[in-house]
């Protein structure tokens, strides 16, 4: 991906801005700025390889770690979740909440990220068309979780799902897809 600065929008209330990938202490890094409508926000996931932080440019943000209270961070405070600690954050306040962030490595993210936003937009805001979203959470699995999708429907239902997209051909709009990275 390239072409910076890029912004996706999920068609819930999440506006995503890629800015730059930068060299920061020896590696990469993915620099983005968000914003987000009171009460949206991603659902619980996890990034398993990347660092994700965000600093609060103006706004209130709700953030949780799988297990653990809601807590709060206001304008000119960082809210940083670590490879493998499944969270989620939102807009805790009645003004738009902007941020600035990183994600370190950028490995796979912005694909990612771009495809997940696209399918939640195109299906008017609600949950993404379950074909695309088997795929591309099997494909990327050694990177993300998404922790809201039922168990019985990952273990279950996703796999069928990808049979039939395979068989039908769907996927083919993902031949050039990046590899899933794998350390």
């Amino acid at each position: 991906m390239n072409g910076y600065p890029r912004t996706i929008e999920s068609g819930t209330g999440e506006q995503l801005t890629f800015l730059r990938r930068v060299q920061h202490d020896g590696k990469e890094r993915l620099e983005v700025e968000n914003c987000v409508k009171p009460g949206a926000g991603p659902p619980f996931h996890t990034h398993h390889l990347q660092e994700e932080s965000l600093t609060v440019r103006k706004g209130k943000i709700g953030y949780q770690i799988m297990g653990q209270e809601p807590q709060y961070a206001e304008a000119g405070q960082s809210v940083t979740f670590t490879p493998g600690v499944a969270h989620k954050f939102w807009n805790a306040g009645d003004d738009d909440l902007e941020c600035d962030g990183y994600v370190t490595p950028p490995d796979n993210m912005e694909y990612f990220l771009t495809q997940i936003y696209t399918l939640t937009r195109e299906s008017g805001g609600k949950q993404p068309n379950p074909f695309d979203t088997a795929y591309l959470m099997h494909r990327y699995k050694s990177e993300f979780a998404m922790h809201e999708i039922p168990a019985f429907v990952q273990k279950v239902m996703f796999p069928i799902f990808r049979t039939i997209g395979r068989l039908t051909g769907r996927y083919r709009k993902y031949a050039d897809a990046p590899e899933p990275v794998v350390r």
